[in-house]
C-alpha cells in the first residue's frame, strides 16, 4: 500500500471522520463503520484533504484534464481544495466547477459555480464517498446538458466495497458499467481494514478481533460480489 494511502487512513481517523461502532446508514443498513467527510472543518484539514485527492487523481488520471467537477454540496469544497493542491504539488492549473441545487435566475445566472463548461472539456468528478451511486444519476445529466464534455472518471475518498440497493455490484463498479467511465477511491475498505488491524492508534487497535467479527458479519451480508 502506498505511503500516502496509509497517511490518509490515519488522517481520516485523526479528523474523526472515520468512525467504528454501530451506525444506521441512510440506506437503513446497520453498519459498524461510518465515514462523514462533512466533519472536515479546519483550513489545515481541507488543505491536507486536497493533497490526498490530488495525489490519487494524479496517480489515476494524470494531469491531462481541464476541469474538476464537485457536485453540490460536499463536492464543492473538495473540488476547490483539490485544484489548489494540484497547482501547488504539480503546477497544474486545473479549473474547478460545481453545480447549484437550484438554478439562479439573477446576477450570475445558471446552475454552475466556478468555471463554465465548454465542448471538448475533459472532466474528472470528485465526491466524498459513494454507497449507492445514486448521485451520479443527477451529476452526469447536469454535466452533459452544459456542454459536450468528456468525463474521464470519478474519484472518491473511500470505497466502502458494499453492494448497492438493487445490485450485487459495488457502487463504483455499477458506475463504471452504467455510465462508461472509471471510478476510483483514494483507499478501499479492504485497505482500511488491513492497515488499522495492524497499526494501533494511540496505543489501541481500532479494528480488533471484535470489530473484525462485526465487519465480517456486515460484509457477509452487504459486501459486493466480485
Amino acid at each position: 500500500m502506498e505511503n500516502y494511502k496509509q497517511e490518509f487512513i490515519r488522517f481520516m481517523v485523526d479528523s474523526d471522520v472515520l468512525r467504528f461502532g454501530e451506525f444506521t446508514l441512510k440506506s437503513g443498513r446497520k453498519s459498524p463503520i461510518f465515514m462523514n467527510a462533512g466533519l472536515y472543518q479546519s483550513g489545515f484539514q481541507l488543505a491536507r484533504l486536497g493533497e490526498f485527492y490530488a495525489r490519487a487523481i494524479h496517480d489515476t488520471y494524470g494531469l491531462e484534464f481541464d476541469v474538476l467537477f464537485g457536485p453540490a454540496y460536499k463536492g464543492i469544497p473538495l473540488a476547490v481544495a483539490t485544484v489548489m493542491a494540484l497547482s501547488t504539488l504539480y503546477g497544474a492549473d486545473i479549473r474547478y466547477c460545481a453545480n447549484r441545487k437550484e438554478v439562479k435566475d439573477h446576477g450570475d445566472r445558471g446552475i454552475l459555480l466556478g468555471s463554465r463548461l465548454h465542448d471538448g472539456d475533459r472532466v474528472v468528478i470528485i465526491e466524498d464517498v459513494t454507497t449507492s451511486g445514486a448521485s451520479m444519476a443527477e451529476t452526469v445529466p447536469i454535466l452533459r446538458a452544459q456542454a459536450d464534455v468528456d468525463i474521464l472518471g470519478l474519484m472518491v475518498s473511500l470505497d466502502r466495497q458494499e453492494k448497492g440497493i438493487d445490485t450485487e455490484k459495488s457502487a463504483l463498479e455499477d458506475i463504471r458499467d452504467r455510465y462508461g467511465f472509471p471510478a476510483h477511491a483514494i483507499v478501499t475498505m479492504a485497505e482500511v481494514r488491513e492497515y488499522l488491524s495492524k497499526n494501533p492508534v494511540d496505543g489501541e487497535l481500532l479494528i480488533d478481533e471484535k470489530m473484525n467479527a462485526a465487519l465480517d458479519a456486515y460484509y457477509g451480508e452487504y459486501g459486493a460480489k466480485a
